[in-house]
Protein backbone atom coordinates (compact mmCIF):
# COMPACT_ATOMS: atom_id res chain seq x y z
CA UNK A 1 0.00 0.00 0.00
CA UNK A 2 1.46 3.49 -0.83
CA UNK A 3 1.52 6.68 1.02
CA UNK A 4 -1.30 7.93 -1.06
CA UNK A 5 -2.97 5.42 -0.17
CA UNK A 6 -2.22 4.92 3.72
CA UNK A 7 -1.95 8.77 4.61
CA UNK A 8 -3.60 10.81 1.78
CA UNK A 9 -3.92 13.98 3.53
CA UNK A 10 0.33 13.82 4.37
CA UNK A 11 0.31 12.81 0.35
CA UNK A 12 -1.69 15.87 -0.20
CA UNK A 13 0.13 17.74 1.66
CA UNK A 14 3.59 17.15 0.17
CA UNK A 15 1.73 17.74 -3.29
CA UNK A 16 1.18 21.04 -2.27
CA UNK A 17 4.28 21.41 -0.67
CA UNK A 18 5.86 20.82 -4.51
CA UNK A 19 3.20 23.33 -5.81
CA UNK A 20 4.95 25.72 -3.22
CA UNK A 21 8.36 24.74 -4.28
CA UNK A 22 7.82 25.51 -8.10
CA UNK A 23 6.00 28.71 -7.69
CA UNK A 24 8.95 29.74 -5.62
CA UNK A 25 11.36 29.13 -8.13
CA UNK A 26 9.20 30.35 -11.21
CA UNK A 27 9.00 33.69 -9.33
CA UNK A 28 13.08 33.68 -8.95
CA UNK A 29 13.27 32.45 -12.18
CA UNK A 30 11.38 35.55 -13.67
CA UNK A 31 13.08 38.07 -11.16
CA UNK A 32 16.62 37.10 -12.21
CA UNK A 33 16.00 37.73 -16.25
CA UNK A 34 14.87 40.72 -15.12
CA UNK A 35 17.53 41.60 -12.83
CA UNK A 36 20.38 40.59 -14.60
CA UNK A 37 18.80 42.80 -17.71
CA UNK A 38 19.04 45.69 -15.09
CA UNK A 39 23.06 45.01 -14.10
CA UNK A 40 24.28 44.48 -18.07
CA UNK A 41 22.15 46.78 -20.06
CA UNK A 42 20.28 48.96 -17.96
CA UNK A 43 16.64 48.35 -16.26
CA UNK A 44 14.44 50.37 -19.15
CA UNK A 45 11.02 50.47 -18.45
CA UNK A 46 10.76 48.98 -22.26
CA UNK A 47 12.80 45.81 -22.07
CA UNK A 48 11.13 44.97 -18.63
CA UNK A 49 7.77 44.99 -20.04
CA UNK A 50 8.61 43.06 -22.88
CA UNK A 51 10.63 40.73 -21.06
CA UNK A 52 7.37 40.28 -18.53
CA UNK A 53 4.82 40.04 -21.35
CA UNK A 54 6.90 37.25 -22.87
CA UNK A 55 7.10 35.05 -19.82
CA UNK A 56 3.85 35.45 -18.54
CA UNK A 57 2.33 34.58 -22.20
CA UNK A 58 4.90 31.58 -22.71
CA UNK A 59 3.42 30.64 -19.25
CA UNK A 60 0.12 29.92 -21.40
CA UNK A 61 1.82 28.48 -24.29
CA UNK A 62 3.60 25.90 -21.82
CA UNK A 63 0.05 25.14 -20.24
CA UNK A 64 -1.28 24.51 -23.57
CA UNK A 65 1.29 22.25 -24.41
CA UNK A 66 1.13 20.30 -21.54
CA UNK A 67 -2.10 18.66 -23.00
CA UNK A 68 -0.14 15.33 -24.02
CA UNK A 69 1.46 15.09 -20.58
CA UNK A 70 -1.58 14.84 -18.86
CA UNK A 71 -2.72 11.55 -19.04
CA UNK A 72 0.92 10.35 -17.51
CA UNK A 73 0.96 13.24 -15.00
CA UNK A 74 3.72 12.26 -12.48
CA UNK A 75 6.13 11.45 -15.41
CA UNK A 76 5.39 14.64 -17.13
CA UNK A 77 5.74 16.45 -14.31
CA UNK A 78 9.24 14.82 -13.52
CA UNK A 79 10.69 15.61 -16.88
CA UNK A 80 8.78 19.06 -17.17
CA UNK A 81 11.00 19.54 -13.42
CA UNK A 82 14.23 18.19 -14.50
CA UNK A 83 14.41 20.26 -18.10
CA UNK A 84 13.65 23.65 -16.11
CA UNK A 85 15.96 22.76 -13.25
CA UNK A 86 18.82 22.42 -16.07
CA UNK A 87 17.47 25.55 -18.31
CA UNK A 88 16.55 27.75 -15.17
CA UNK A 89 19.33 26.76 -13.58
CA UNK A 90 21.85 27.50 -16.12
CA UNK A 91 19.86 30.54 -17.69
CA UNK A 92 21.71 33.51 -15.78
CA UNK A 93 24.89 31.62 -17.02
CA UNK A 94 24.52 31.61 -20.23
CA UNK A 95 22.89 34.86 -20.43
CA UNK A 96 25.78 36.45 -18.73
CA UNK A 97 27.97 34.26 -21.32
CA UNK A 98 25.86 35.64 -24.46
CA UNK A 99 26.54 39.14 -23.29
CA UNK A 100 30.17 39.32 -22.98
CA UNK A 101 31.35 37.08 -25.59
CA UNK A 102 28.98 36.73 -28.49
CA UNK A 103 26.92 39.82 -28.54
CA UNK A 104 23.60 38.19 -28.33
CA UNK A 105 22.00 38.90 -25.21
CA UNK A 106 18.27 40.12 -26.53
CA UNK A 107 17.71 37.37 -28.84
CA UNK A 108 19.22 35.19 -25.52
CA UNK A 109 17.17 37.01 -23.10
CA UNK A 110 13.66 36.06 -25.64
CA UNK A 111 14.42 32.70 -26.02
CA UNK A 112 14.90 31.97 -22.48
CA UNK A 113 11.94 33.86 -21.51
CA UNK A 114 10.03 31.55 -23.60
CA UNK A 115 11.57 28.07 -22.69
CA UNK A 116 11.34 28.99 -19.10
CA UNK A 117 7.94 30.51 -19.06
CA UNK A 118 6.63 27.69 -20.71
CA UNK A 119 7.89 24.95 -18.71
CA UNK A 120 6.59 26.91 -15.57
CA UNK A 121 3.14 26.93 -17.13
CA UNK A 122 3.19 23.07 -18.10
CA UNK A 123 3.58 22.92 -14.17
CA UNK A 124 -0.10 23.83 -13.26
CA UNK A 125 -2.26 21.49 -15.54
CA UNK A 126 -0.04 18.85 -14.43
CA UNK A 127 0.11 19.68 -10.43
CA UNK A 128 -3.68 19.80 -10.93
CA UNK A 129 -4.45 16.53 -12.46
CA UNK A 130 -2.12 14.89 -9.31
CA UNK A 131 -3.80 16.71 -6.82
CA UNK A 132 -7.32 15.14 -8.35
CA UNK A 133 -6.09 11.64 -8.11
CA UNK A 134 -4.56 12.04 -4.63
CA UNK A 135 -7.50 12.96 -2.91
CA UNK A 136 -10.75 13.12 -4.67
CA UNK A 137 -12.49 16.45 -4.47
CA UNK A 138 -14.54 19.02 -7.04
CA UNK A 139 -12.75 20.80 -9.21
CA UNK A 140 -13.53 23.84 -7.58
CA UNK A 141 -11.66 22.83 -3.85
CA UNK A 142 -8.84 21.72 -6.08
CA UNK A 143 -8.33 25.17 -8.00
CA UNK A 144 -8.74 27.22 -4.75
CA UNK A 145 -6.52 25.08 -3.05
CA UNK A 146 -3.76 25.13 -5.77
CA UNK A 147 -4.03 28.38 -6.29
CA UNK A 148 -3.72 29.74 -2.86
CA UNK A 149 -0.22 27.67 -2.14
CA UNK A 150 0.99 28.89 -5.84
CA UNK A 151 0.60 32.49 -4.89
CA UNK A 152 2.06 31.74 -1.19
CA UNK A 153 5.09 29.65 -3.32
CA UNK A 154 5.14 32.77 -5.47
CA UNK A 155 5.63 35.83 -2.48
CA UNK A 156 7.99 33.21 -0.88
CA UNK A 157 10.13 33.34 -3.90
CA UNK A 158 9.91 37.03 -4.55
CA UNK A 159 11.40 37.61 -1.11
CA UNK A 160 13.86 35.14 -1.14
CA UNK A 161 15.62 36.38 -4.09
CA UNK A 162 16.41 39.80 -2.81
CA UNK A 163 17.00 39.19 0.93
CA UNK A 164 18.54 35.47 0.68
CA UNK A 165 19.75 33.87 -2.90
CA UNK A 166 21.56 37.89 -4.31
CA UNK A 167 23.19 37.88 -0.77
CA UNK A 168 24.25 34.54 0.09
CA UNK A 169 25.16 33.45 -3.56
CA UNK A 170 24.39 35.97 -5.69
CA UNK A 171 22.57 35.79 -9.57
CA UNK A 172 24.88 32.69 -10.89
CA UNK A 173 24.78 30.90 -8.34
CA UNK A 174 21.27 31.75 -6.90
CA UNK A 175 19.95 29.72 -10.27
CA UNK A 176 21.27 27.07 -9.95
CA UNK A 177 20.91 27.11 -6.13
CA UNK A 178 16.83 26.97 -7.11
CA UNK A 179 17.09 24.87 -9.84
CA UNK A 180 18.30 22.12 -7.03
CA UNK A 181 14.91 22.67 -5.80
CA UNK A 182 13.20 21.62 -9.16
CA UNK A 183 14.78 18.66 -8.72
CA UNK A 184 13.64 18.26 -5.01
CA UNK A 185 10.18 18.80 -6.22
CA UNK A 186 9.95 16.38 -9.19
CA UNK A 187 11.64 13.76 -6.38
CA UNK A 188 8.79 14.59 -4.51
CA UNK A 189 6.08 13.81 -6.93
CA UNK A 190 7.89 10.69 -8.32
CA UNK A 191 8.16 9.27 -4.09
CA UNK A 192 4.82 9.57 -3.58
CA UNK A 193 3.56 8.52 -7.22
CA UNK A 194 5.65 5.76 -7.82
CA UNK A 195 3.15 3.32 -9.14
CA UNK A 196 2.13 5.67 -11.65
CA UNK A 197 5.46 5.99 -12.96
CA UNK A 198 6.12 2.73 -15.33
CA UNK A 199 9.62 1.33 -14.46
CA UNK A 200 11.37 1.74 -17.73
CA UNK A 201 10.49 5.43 -16.96
CA UNK A 202 11.76 5.26 -13.80
CA UNK A 203 15.33 4.62 -14.83
CA UNK A 204 15.92 7.24 -17.43
CA UNK A 205 14.28 9.49 -15.11
CA UNK A 206 16.69 8.32 -12.35
CA UNK A 207 20.02 8.96 -15.39
CA UNK A 208 18.16 12.25 -16.45
CA UNK A 209 18.43 13.46 -12.38
CA UNK A 210 21.91 12.31 -12.55
CA UNK A 211 23.14 13.93 -15.37
CA UNK A 212 20.98 17.50 -14.53
CA UNK A 213 22.63 16.88 -11.19
CA UNK A 214 26.11 16.90 -12.70
CA UNK A 215 25.71 19.75 -15.25
CA UNK A 216 24.26 21.77 -12.50
CA UNK A 217 27.34 20.67 -9.71
CA UNK A 218 30.03 21.64 -12.39
CA UNK A 219 28.07 24.75 -13.40
CA UNK A 220 28.06 25.48 -9.69
CA UNK A 221 31.82 24.51 -8.69
CA UNK A 222 33.09 26.69 -11.95
CA UNK A 223 30.73 30.00 -11.70
CA UNK A 224 33.70 31.60 -10.01
CA UNK A 225 36.10 31.51 -12.77
CA UNK A 226 33.44 31.82 -15.46
CA UNK A 227 32.32 35.04 -13.41
CA UNK A 228 35.84 36.39 -13.33
CA UNK A 229 36.23 35.60 -17.16
CA UNK A 230 33.07 37.25 -18.23
CA UNK A 231 33.97 39.99 -16.24
CA UNK A 232 36.86 40.98 -17.78
CA UNK A 233 35.89 40.50 -21.08
CA UNK A 234 33.68 43.60 -20.64
CA UNK A 235 36.37 45.39 -19.52
CA UNK A 236 39.72 46.82 -21.57
CA UNK A 237 41.93 47.18 -19.00
CA UNK A 238 42.41 44.64 -15.94
CA UNK A 239 40.44 44.11 -13.03
CA UNK A 240 41.24 44.83 -9.44
CA UNK A 241 38.25 45.21 -7.74
CA UNK A 242 34.54 43.80 -7.91
CA UNK A 243 32.25 43.44 -5.77
CA UNK A 244 28.45 43.79 -5.90
CA UNK A 245 26.10 46.38 -3.76
CA UNK A 246 22.79 45.74 -3.06
CA UNK A 247 22.25 48.38 -5.71
CA UNK A 248 24.60 47.61 -8.47
CA UNK A 249 27.60 46.13 -9.93
CA UNK A 250 30.54 48.22 -8.46
CA UNK A 251 33.73 47.39 -10.69
CA UNK A 252 37.54 49.26 -10.71
CA UNK A 253 39.71 48.49 -13.26
CA UNK A 254 43.79 49.72 -13.88
CA UNK A 255 45.83 49.48 -16.47
CA UNK A 256 48.61 48.16 -17.12
CA UNK A 257 51.70 50.04 -17.68
CA UNK A 258 53.28 50.52 -21.03
CA UNK A 259 56.37 53.27 -20.03
CA UNK A 260 54.16 55.89 -21.79
CA UNK A 261 52.55 57.12 -19.26
CA UNK A 262 50.23 57.21 -16.02
CA UNK A 263 48.57 54.00 -15.73
CA UNK A 264 44.07 54.92 -16.06
CA UNK A 265 42.32 53.75 -13.15
CA UNK A 266 38.22 53.76 -13.95
CA UNK A 267 35.02 53.30 -12.02
CA UNK A 268 32.11 51.31 -13.63
CA UNK A 269 29.26 51.07 -11.90
CA UNK A 270 26.93 48.62 -13.32
CA UNK A 271 29.34 48.73 -16.54
CA UNK A 272 28.89 52.30 -16.98
CA UNK A 273 31.56 54.57 -16.77
CA UNK A 274 32.01 56.74 -13.81
CA UNK A 275 35.40 58.07 -14.24
CA UNK A 276 39.19 57.87 -15.82
CA UNK A 277 41.73 59.02 -13.80
CA UNK A 278 43.22 60.42 -16.61
CA UNK A 279 41.13 63.01 -17.84
CA UNK A 280 38.18 63.06 -14.71
CA UNK A 281 39.72 66.51 -14.18
CA UNK A 282 37.86 68.18 -17.06
CA UNK A 283 34.75 66.56 -15.63
CA UNK A 284 34.76 67.33 -11.74
CA UNK A 285 36.23 71.18 -12.27
CA UNK A 286 33.71 71.65 -15.13
CA UNK A 287 31.08 70.22 -13.34
CA UNK A 288 32.12 72.26 -9.57
CA UNK A 289 33.82 75.05 -9.65
CA UNK A 290 30.82 77.23 -11.91
CA UNK A 291 28.85 76.65 -9.17
CA UNK A 292 31.12 78.40 -6.62
CA UNK A 293 30.84 82.10 -6.50
CA UNK A 294 33.21 83.73 -3.99
CA UNK A 295 31.51 84.39 -1.17
CA UNK A 296 30.26 80.09 -0.80
CA UNK A 297 30.58 78.54 2.60
CA UNK A 298 28.31 75.79 2.20
CA UNK A 299 27.90 73.05 -0.44
CA UNK A 300 25.78 69.82 -1.02
CA UNK A 301 27.00 66.79 -2.98
CA UNK A 302 23.95 64.82 -4.22
CA UNK A 303 25.50 61.77 -5.95
CA UNK A 304 29.32 62.06 -6.59
CA UNK A 305 29.91 58.61 -4.08
CA UNK A 306 33.78 59.12 -5.08
CA UNK A 307 34.74 61.34 -3.27
CA UNK A 308 36.19 63.42 -6.60
CA UNK A 309 33.05 66.79 -6.70
CA UNK A 310 34.36 66.79 -2.93
CA UNK A 311 37.68 67.31 -3.72
CA UNK A 312 37.04 69.98 -6.14
CA UNK A 313 34.56 71.48 -3.54
CA UNK A 314 37.80 71.82 -1.18
CA UNK A 315 40.03 73.83 -2.91
CA UNK A 316 37.97 76.78 -2.15
CA UNK A 317 39.11 78.23 1.44
CA UNK A 318 35.30 79.61 1.98
CA UNK A 319 33.81 76.77 2.01
CA UNK A 320 33.47 75.63 5.30
CA UNK A 321 31.06 72.69 5.05
CA UNK A 322 30.04 70.01 2.34
CA UNK A 323 27.60 67.59 2.76
CA UNK A 324 27.77 64.25 0.83
CA UNK A 325 24.51 62.15 0.07
CA UNK A 326 25.57 59.14 -1.83
CA UNK A 327 22.64 56.13 -1.39
CA UNK A 328 25.57 53.15 -1.98
CA UNK A 329 27.75 52.71 1.25
CA UNK A 330 30.06 50.49 -1.12
CA UNK A 331 30.81 52.88 -3.52
CA UNK A 332 31.75 55.33 -0.46
CA UNK A 333 33.73 52.40 1.46
CA UNK A 334 35.91 52.48 -1.66
CA UNK A 335 36.36 56.15 -2.14
CA UNK A 336 37.85 56.25 1.41
CA UNK A 337 39.92 52.62 1.22
CA UNK A 338 40.84 51.73 -2.25
CA UNK A 339 44.46 53.16 -2.56
CA UNK A 340 43.62 53.85 -6.28
CA UNK A 341 40.11 56.19 -5.84
CA UNK A 342 42.23 57.87 -2.72
CA UNK A 343 45.32 58.81 -4.59
CA UNK A 344 42.27 60.20 -6.94
CA UNK A 345 40.00 62.09 -4.53
CA UNK A 346 43.07 63.06 -2.35
CA UNK A 347 41.11 61.54 0.39
CA UNK A 348 38.16 64.32 0.31
CA UNK A 349 35.67 62.09 2.28
CA UNK A 350 37.83 62.25 4.99
CA UNK A 351 38.07 65.87 5.40
CA UNK A 352 36.47 67.35 8.82
CA UNK A 353 34.51 69.95 6.65
CA UNK A 354 33.01 66.92 4.70
CA UNK A 355 29.47 65.09 6.28
CA UNK A 356 28.77 61.79 4.69
CA UNK A 357 25.00 60.92 4.56
CA UNK A 358 24.15 57.50 3.47
CA UNK A 359 20.73 57.86 2.14
CA UNK A 360 18.58 57.92 -1.43
CA UNK A 361 18.98 61.84 -2.35
CA UNK A 362 15.80 62.19 -3.18
CA UNK A 363 14.17 61.06 0.36
CA UNK A 364 16.69 62.91 2.22
CA UNK A 365 15.65 66.35 0.23
CA UNK A 366 12.03 65.78 1.53
CA UNK A 367 13.14 66.03 5.46
CA UNK A 368 16.11 68.61 4.65
CA UNK A 369 16.26 71.72 6.82
CA UNK A 370 19.53 72.67 5.72
CA UNK A 371 19.77 75.50 2.70
CA UNK A 372 23.65 75.62 0.91
CA UNK A 373 25.13 77.97 -1.60
CA UNK A 374 26.31 75.24 -3.44
CA UNK A 375 24.18 72.00 -4.79
CA UNK A 376 26.10 69.97 -6.94
CA UNK A 377 23.94 67.11 -8.23
CA UNK A 378 26.29 64.18 -9.57
CA UNK A 379 24.25 61.04 -10.28
CA UNK A 380 24.42 58.29 -13.02
CA UNK A 381 22.95 58.78 -16.28
CA UNK A 382 18.92 58.36 -16.81
CA UNK A 383 19.04 55.24 -18.09
CA UNK A 384 16.43 52.90 -15.70
CA UNK A 385 13.69 54.51 -13.79
CA UNK A 386 15.62 54.31 -10.34
CA UNK A 387 17.68 56.84 -11.63
CA UNK A 388 15.42 58.52 -14.12
CA UNK A 389 13.56 59.73 -10.48
CA UNK A 390 16.85 61.74 -9.93
CA UNK A 391 16.07 64.10 -12.98
CA UNK A 392 12.46 64.83 -12.61
CA UNK A 393 11.09 68.02 -11.88
CA UNK A 394 9.78 66.90 -8.67
CA UNK A 395 13.69 66.20 -7.12
CA UNK A 396 14.84 69.70 -8.85
CA UNK A 397 12.13 71.41 -7.13
CA UNK A 398 13.37 69.49 -3.86
CA UNK A 399 16.87 70.39 -4.72
CA UNK A 400 16.17 73.92 -5.00
CA UNK A 401 14.63 74.15 -2.03
CA UNK A 402 17.94 73.58 -0.31
CA UNK A 403 19.55 76.49 -2.53
CA UNK A 404 20.26 79.56 0.05
CA UNK A 405 19.43 82.77 -1.33
CA UNK A 406 21.93 83.60 -4.19
CA UNK A 407 22.66 79.98 -4.69
CA UNK A 408 23.99 78.16 -7.40
CA UNK A 409 22.91 74.50 -8.28
CA UNK A 410 24.38 73.15 -11.07
CA UNK A 411 23.79 69.29 -12.48
CA UNK A 412 25.29 66.14 -14.88
CA UNK A 413 23.57 66.69 -17.71
CA UNK A 414 24.92 63.69 -20.02
CA UNK A 415 25.80 64.44 -24.01
CA UNK A 416 24.41 67.31 -25.87
CA UNK A 417 26.00 65.20 -28.69
CA UNK A 418 25.04 61.73 -28.31
CA UNK A 419 21.91 62.34 -26.45
CA UNK A 420 20.85 65.72 -27.31
CA UNK A 421 17.26 65.13 -26.36
CA UNK A 422 18.07 63.82 -23.18
CA UNK A 423 20.33 66.68 -22.61
CA UNK A 424 17.96 69.84 -23.58
CA UNK A 425 15.06 67.83 -21.08
CA UNK A 426 16.90 68.51 -18.17
CA UNK A 427 17.66 72.21 -18.73
CA UNK A 428 13.72 72.56 -19.44
CA UNK A 429 13.31 70.26 -16.67
CA UNK A 430 15.27 72.85 -14.05
CA UNK A 431 13.80 75.82 -15.91
CA UNK A 432 10.52 74.14 -15.33
CA UNK A 433 10.53 74.58 -11.43
CA UNK A 434 11.11 78.45 -11.74
CA UNK A 435 15.76 78.60 -12.12
CA UNK A 436 16.91 80.50 -14.45
CA UNK A 437 18.97 77.68 -16.51
CA UNK A 438 22.36 78.28 -18.06
CA UNK A 439 23.48 74.94 -20.05
CA UNK A 440 27.04 74.56 -20.94
CA UNK A 441 29.81 71.90 -22.33
CA UNK A 442 32.96 70.64 -22.48
CA UNK A 443 35.06 67.42 -24.01
CA UNK A 444 35.80 65.13 -21.92
CA UNK A 445 38.11 62.03 -24.05
CA UNK A 446 36.55 59.63 -21.79
CA UNK A 447 32.83 60.43 -22.17
CA UNK A 448 33.05 62.82 -25.61
CA UNK A 449 30.92 65.65 -25.47
CA UNK A 450 29.49 66.45 -21.87
CA UNK A 451 27.09 68.24 -20.96
CA UNK A 452 25.93 70.21 -17.33
CA UNK A 453 23.45 72.85 -16.49
CA UNK A 454 24.05 75.93 -14.27
CA UNK A 455 20.65 77.53 -12.59
CA UNK A 456 20.04 80.03 -10.20
CA UNK A 457 17.26 82.05 -8.85
CA UNK A 458 18.32 85.54 -9.71
CA UNK A 459 18.77 84.60 -13.13
CA UNK A 460 21.26 82.82 -15.55
CA UNK A 461 24.78 83.04 -14.44
CA UNK A 462 27.56 83.07 -16.46
CA UNK A 463 29.67 79.87 -15.64
CA UNK A 464 33.12 81.30 -14.02
CA UNK A 465 36.20 80.84 -11.74
CA UNK A 466 36.73 82.02 -8.61
CA UNK A 467 39.87 83.97 -9.31
CA UNK A 468 41.39 82.36 -5.82
CA UNK A 469 41.58 78.78 -6.93
CA UNK A 470 41.56 79.44 -10.63
CA UNK A 471 45.54 78.75 -10.99
CA UNK A 472 45.08 75.49 -8.91
CA UNK A 473 43.19 74.07 -11.58
CA UNK A 474 44.40 72.02 -14.86
CA UNK A 475 41.57 72.54 -17.14
CA UNK A 476 38.52 75.04 -16.17
CA UNK A 477 39.23 78.72 -17.17
CA UNK A 478 37.43 81.98 -18.33
CA UNK A 479 38.12 81.12 -21.97
CA UNK A 480 37.18 77.45 -21.46
CA UNK A 481 33.52 78.80 -20.16
CA UNK A 482 33.10 81.38 -22.05
CA UNK A 483 33.29 78.92 -25.47
CA UNK A 484 31.07 76.19 -23.10
CA UNK A 485 27.57 77.85 -23.48
CA UNK A 486 27.87 78.02 -27.30
CA UNK A 487 26.11 75.23 -29.15
CA UNK A 488 26.78 74.30 -32.55
CA UNK A 489 23.75 74.29 -34.32
CA UNK A 490 22.88 70.97 -34.95
CA UNK A 491 22.89 70.42 -31.40
CA UNK A 492 21.34 73.84 -30.36
CA UNK A 493 18.05 73.96 -28.21
CA UNK A 494 16.05 75.35 -30.88
CA UNK A 495 16.81 72.28 -32.94
CA UNK A 496 14.90 69.51 -29.93
CA UNK A 497 11.76 70.25 -28.91
CA UNK A 498 11.48 68.26 -25.66
CA UNK A 499 9.09 67.98 -22.58
CA UNK A 500 9.22 68.11 -19.32
CA UNK A 501 10.42 65.16 -17.24
CA UNK A 502 8.56 64.33 -13.88
CA UNK A 503 7.77 60.91 -11.67
CA UNK A 504 4.67 60.32 -13.18
CA UNK A 505 5.76 60.84 -16.71
CA UNK A 506 9.44 60.23 -16.96
CA UNK A 507 10.53 61.33 -20.35
CA UNK A 508 14.08 61.40 -19.98
CA UNK A 509 14.00 57.65 -20.47
CA UNK A 510 12.80 57.77 -23.31
CA UNK A 511 14.92 60.29 -24.87
CA UNK A 512 18.10 58.80 -22.91
CA UNK A 513 17.61 55.76 -24.82
CA UNK A 514 16.76 56.86 -28.18
CA UNK A 515 19.87 59.12 -28.15
CA UNK A 516 22.16 56.42 -26.96
CA UNK A 517 20.27 53.61 -29.44
CA UNK A 518 21.92 55.50 -32.59
CA UNK A 519 25.24 55.31 -31.31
Amino acid sequence: MTLVQRRPRLARSLLLLSVFLCAACGLVYELALITLGQYLVGGSVYQTSVVLGVFVSSMGLGSFLSKPLLPRAATGFALVELTLGLVGGLSVLALYASYAWLDLYTPALLATSVVVGSLIGAEIPLLMTLLQRIRQQDAGTAVADLVAVDYLGALAGGLAFPFLLLPLFGQVRGAIVVAGVNLLAALVVVALLRDAVPPRARGWLAAATTGVVAVLGLALLGAGQFLLDARQALYDDPIVVATRSAYQEVVVTQSLPDGRGPRDVRLFLDGDLQFSSLDEHRYHEALVHPAVAPRATTALVLGGGDGLAARELLRHKGIARVVEVELDPVVLRLARTDPRLRASNGGALDDPRVEVVVADAMTWLRTARDTFDVVVVDMPDPDSPATAKLYSQEFYGLAARALAPGGRMVVQAGSPYFAPQAFWCIARTISSIGLAAMPYHVDVPSFGDWGFVLAAREGAPAPAVDPAVADDLRFVDERVLAAATVFPKDRSAERYRVDVSTLDRPRILEYEARGWREY
